[in-house]
């Protein structure tokens, strides 16, 4: 059931003139997949899903399945604070192709423990692919406790957990419960070598967008047994890491692609 491990890309949709740019995606999906990179997440936050139309999602996704060609998994951001319409978007982007779901807590809502249970097995009763549980509680405001995390990791479509909270302690408490059918991955940059230090499968990234190869490496060397060279690559890169995030994500990694 775990999608990959390594390192994943949270892409950024590239945009001109309002329009989603598929050229440049084309490009983008090449690179990345030239660079190493383990598989590739559509119309996660950095794809800007909150503010595609459905229409667009589904054509992201499909584009990006078709070009991809089963090189490395494809997992499509499909969240949304609205229980039904994630559903039914789940299913939408797993007929598009994609090889597994990146789904985020339910925003603004701020449900109770049973309604995230509640939430996260809606959805991965209305598909027939794997998801991946989305915590960032500081763009929703809403953490998954551990107890949650328990207990949706018993349906057999939960794969694993997006760990974005910040907080070592917590994603030392969700440690416990990594197995071989579910995984943690880091969503946070700067704690890629801390969170596989506690078992992590790696890291969904949006530094990634413009060091796949180095990312790569880094998971790559933890898995290795190479820890030496994973905290170099991880502390060398903590300045640009921080750079990425000094404005409200995708402003300065798409800043910085434009450059690139």
């Amino acid at each position: 059931m775990i999608l990959f491990k390594g390192a994943a890309t949270a892409l950024v949709t590239p945009f001109s003139e309002g329009q989603v740019d598929y050229d440049s995606l084309e490009n983008l999906i090449e690179w990345q997949i030239n660079e190493g990179i383990d598989a590739l997440v559509s119309c996660g936050t950095t794809g800007e899903a909150s503010t595609l139309s459905d229409e667009e999602q589904k054509s992201v996704v499909k584009f990006t399945v078709e070009k991809v060609g089963g090189r490395v998994p494809v997992i499509a951001g499909a969240g949304s604070n609205d229980t039904a319409h994630a559903s039914e978007l789940s299913k939408a982007l797993a007929d598009e192709g994609a090889d597994g779901l990146l789904i985020v807590t339910p925003y603004y809502n701020k449900c109770s423990d049973s309604g995230l249970i509640k939430h996260f097995e809606t959805i991965a009763d209305a598909v027939d692919i794997p998801l991946i549980a989305y915590s960032v509680p500081g763009r929703t405001g809403v953490n998954i406790s551990p107890a949650v995390v328990s207990e949706i990791s018993k349906h057999p479509n939960i794969c694993g957990i997006k760990e974005a909270s910040g907080n070592i302690g917590y994603t030392a408490q969700i440690a416990k419960l990594v197995s071989d059918d579910f995984c943690m991955f880091s969503g946070n940059d700067d704690m890629i070598v801390p969170i596989m230090s506690l078992g992590g499968c790696g890291v969904i990234s949006v530094w990634a967008n413009i060091c796949p190869k180095e990312v790569h490496a880094l998971t790559s060397a933890f898995a290795s047994g190479d820890i030496a060279k994973a905290r170099e690559i991880q502390l060398k890169y903590l300045e640009l890491i921080g750079a990425l995030f000094c404005e409200v994500n995708p402003i300065p990694v798409k800043e910085a692609m434009n450059q690139m």
